[in-house]
């Protein structure tokens, strides 16, 4: 179950993909309980995994608010380490000491935001007087790198930036980051030129997984390693699709409840589904992708539709308009995907055998992290 929580709706950054309004709010004290409450009280009756995440606007920026939830969090009588995790997505432009010590003593996954190199990251991820944010973000990567156990980077790329993915790739290796999240902006305006060029850039990632794997220096690269358990997997289960609005819950500052953080938009928007005070209303049976519901005639007879992402409800709504429709850019790029994961595991099963599962099993990818 995932649940995401945004302390604060104001950044230090003006991104300009970001699909966040930004507003000069904060999350009370009051809204931050009953939050926590409707989290416990959601996830009481599974014995799924409960997956809680700090979101912003820039969270750090609030760093004694997320300090206090994390304890109301930790508190709660419901509450168990071994099943409960919590994170911090940040902007890359706040770290210290302090934060360092608060994530290492609480166990706290940390990610940062990072397009790529300078010639990336400045092109959109900007100050609010326009400025680049490379340096400030690079040097809180490395700092970070040095005092945590692990971190992961995401990496959002555009029509702009996508010939540069693989070398956005390479320099998040270089500054060493091993855990890299590649994700496309799917509001975009993606042209079938762009379609085109993805099984070439792709290919080119997965070489590079290769020749990191090979050089007994493994990443984890979302493009390959998610999809290459999802066919070892023989497709996606049931608990890995989308759930929105009934296993992922997103809450804005003022409580109110949406099936997904990307769905928060300006907050005034058709897919708010409650506020944590009264409770969920009944738009919640309407925003999630309802199982066998009406989709693309060609995903019905695709061969790979199985390992596939067309379930995710808030990619098909960014990219199409309607939860249950896929876009043709997702289609794209599930299908260039799964065929680069499929060629990297039989390159480097041919050649390694057996012990490439313990990379997929984790323990290569573990030793290379700390």
């Amino acid at each position: 179950m995932k649940f995401t929580i945004f302390v604060t709706q104001q950044c230090n950054l003006r991104c300009t993909y970001c699909y966040i309004d930004k507003k000069p709010e904060t999350m009370s004290l009051d809204v931050a309980h009953k939050v926590v409450e409707f989290i416990y009280k959601k996830s009481i009756l599974t014995n799924e995994e409960v997956n809680i995440g700090f979101f912003g606007g820039e969270p750090l920026l609030r760093f004694n608010l997320v300090k206090k939830i994390t304890q109301f969090i930790k508190n709660h009588p419901l509450y168990c380490p071994d099943r409960v995790n919590i994170t911090i997505v940040s902007n890359g432009t706040i770290f210290t000491d302090e934060i360092a010590t608060f994530i290492n003593e609480n166990e706290i996954g940390f990610g940062i935001s990072c397009d790529g190199p300078p010639s990336v990251q400045d092109l959109y991820r900007v100050t609010l007087s326009g400025n680049g944010s490379s340096e400030i973000v690079e040097k809180n990567i490395k700092r970070a790198k040095k005092s945590l156990s692990r971190i992961m980077v995401n990496a959002v790329y555009t029509p702009e930036t996508l010939y540069k993915l693989a070398e956005t790739v390479e320099y998040l290796s270089s500054i060493g980051v091993r855990h890299i999240y590649l994700n496309p902006d799917f509001s975009a305006k993606w042209r079938p030129e762009h379609v085109k060029m993805l099984p070439e850039i792709y290919e080119e990632i997965g070489s590079l997984y290769m020749k990191y794997y090979l050089e007994e220096r493994p990443h984890f690269i979302s493009l390959i390693d998610s999809k290459i358990a999802v066919i070892l997997r023989e497709g996606y289960g049931k608990l890995d699709r989308c759930r929105m609005g009934q296993a992922e819950f997103a809450f804005t500052t003022q409580g109110d409840i949406y099936p997904c953080e990307r769905l928060v938009g300006d907050g005034k928007n058709d897919h708010c589904i409650g506020n944590v005070f009264d409770g969920l209303t009944q738009q919640v049976s309407l925003c999630h992708k309802a199982e066998g519901a009406e989709m693309n005639a060609e995903c019905t007879h695709c061969g790979i539709k199985d390992y596939c992402m067309n379930w995710c409800g808030c990619s098909n709504y960014m990219s199409s308009g309607s939860y249950n429709r896929v876009g043709p850019f997702l289609c794209a790029s599930e299908i260039a995907s799964i065929n680069t994961a499929y060629m990297v595991f039989e390159k480097l099963e041919r050649q390694l055998g057996p012990t490439f599962y313990e990379h997929i099993n984790g323990a290569m990818l573990n030793k290379s992290l700390t």
